[in-house]
């Protein structure tokens, strides 16, 4: 167990290096896309980064969708 904490401490710190030089526009979504994927990916089987990866894109394309729908409303 001791070994992973090293490794969870580092994908932290690279994932908040990350969202902090990337700026606004390719932080949104990611963040709360990564917390679901992370969470996700560990309970189905200790996946944890690859679930945290997923989730930012998808979270990141979800937003971008949002703000695509929002910028050309119907009608």
């Amino acid at each position: 167990m001791s070994v992973r904490l090293p490794a969870a401490g580092l994908v932290a710190a690279v994932l908040a290096l990350g969202s902090v030089m990337s700026g606004p526009a390719m932080a949104k979504g990611c963040l709360k896309g990564a917390a679901v994927g992370g969470v996700a990916g560990h309970v189905a089987g200790h996946h944890g980064v690859m679930g945290a990866a997923a989730g930012c894109a998808v979270g990141h394309h979800e937003a971008n969708k949002k703000a695509a729908a929002a910028a050309n409303p119907p009608g």
